[in-house]
């Protein structure tokens, strides 16, 4: 399993906009099982968080290689995706983030640089 991940997460539609969030939901899906067929991301989880009253409902987790996932994020396609859940969604928007070895490798990292 890959060590590098991009988180994409969102709140909520926007009022009056649910059907074109619904539809480019589905979009995203087929777009994100089309890179992981191509072989360009390693693997995509979508998860919907159950009503909590938080402004975090719902996410995709989608693994890869760290090139791979930058050449993702800078990739026509992709923009045009988080352009068009900008305009939807309320809260939206992607950040990189790392699990599995390099986690223990951040935490030592942020270990060593506390003050003494």
């Amino acid at each position: 399993m890959s060590t590098n991940v991009v988180f994409f997460a969102w709140n909520r539609s926007i009022p009056g906009r649910e059907r074109i969030s619904a539809e480019h939901f589905q979009q995203f899906s087929q777009y994100v099982a089309g890179l992981q067929q191509k072989g360009a991301i390693q693997s995509y989880e979508a998860v919907f968080l159950d009503v909590h009253g938080g402004d975090l409902n719902g996410f995709f987790l989608i693994r890869g290689e760290n090139a791979k996932l930058d050449a993702l994020l800078s990739s026509p396609d992709w923009v045009t995706h988080m352009t068009r859940a900008a305009m939807h969604l309320q809260g939206s928007g992607h950040v990189r983030g790392v699990t599995g070895a390099l986690v223990a490798e951040r935490m030592e990292l942020w270990t060593k640089t506390i003050p003494a």
